[in-house]
């Protein structure tokens, strides 16, 4: 158990820490997340324990069944936004490894940031048309 991360990057980077410290030789490591965030955790821990074999994983539910679990469908729907939307610039920052985004994808999401699903991004600039 490691207690002090106040994100994903630090949570893996410190659990590896303690591990190697308590002498114990990790080869895999099973990842829980929200539904949403499975890509970005696996990515991450991929870029900061690359040796490592990850599995994500999260509850399996429907959109619709997270949507009602959060009780608020455009709240989802940024959520989703911003995910993506690190998903996308983290690796240029050094935070994780690329993940390909497919054309479609890339188009919902900046359809999504012009129609106002900017709540979650990082920053307040909204794809162009």
């Amino acid at each position: 158990m490691e207690p002090r991360a106040r994100n994903t990057g630090e949570n893996i980077r410190f659990s590896r820490e303690v591990s190697e410290e308590a002498g114990i030789e990790v080869s895999s490591a099973l990842l829980t997340s929200k539904p949403y965030e499975e890509r970005r955790a696996y990515a991450t821990a991929r870029k900061l324990w690359p040796e490592v074999e990850i599995v994500s994983a999260s509850t399996p539910m429907t959109l619709d069944e997270y949507v009602d679990s959060i009780g608020d469908a455009r709240l989802v729907i940024d959520m989703l936004v911003g995910a993506l939307q690190r998903l996308m610039i983290y690796p240029e920052q050094g935070f994780m490894i690329i993940q390909p985004v497919p054309t479609n994808v890339l188009e919902a999401y900046e359809r999504l940031c012009r129609a106002g699903s900017t709540s979650r991004l990082l920053t307040t600039d909204v794809p162009s048309a």
